[in-house]
């Protein structure tokens, strides 16, 4: 939902790139689509650079296990959250797909910064 005038912006499309709507909405609303991504391939080899430096964190505040995704949409949809929240859909823990321990161990303080808040109780 958007208000009269305003503007969906589309992303990624990982559902599929065919997109149906009912057009009365978006035309008796003066609405726009627009679409958008999040970098292109110099943007995300940067980005993924600065990650592995250690310079920019993956800081997920919380992951769900895939039963409990639609808490993690709860949550997500009122804003319960900070960082990024993660569903676990083909992993059975955390952790699998770390290839070099010792630099995430080095880095772990940061990973998990909102979670270490919350774990003390700061965050609701």
């Amino acid at each position: 939902m958007t208000r009269k005038g305003g503007t969906i912006a589309t992303c990624a499309s990982t559902s599929g790139y065919t997109h149906e709507y009912d057009n009365r909405y978006l035309w008796m609303s003066l609405k726009r689509i627009v679409g958008s991504h999040f970098a292109n391939y110099r943007e995300a080899w940067e980005a993924n650079r600065l990650v592995a430096k250690g310079k920019i964190h993956p800081t997920l505040s919380k992951v769900y296990p895939l039963e409990h995704t639609d808490q993690a949409a709860y949550d997500m949809h009122r804003n319960l959250h900070q960082g990024k929240a993660g569903v676990l859909a083909l992993a059975p823990a955390e952790g699998l797909g770390v290839h070099d321990h010792e630099k995430r161990a080095r880095h772990i303080d940061a990973i998990n910064r909102y979670r270490l808040q919350e774990q003390d109780g700061d965050l609701s």
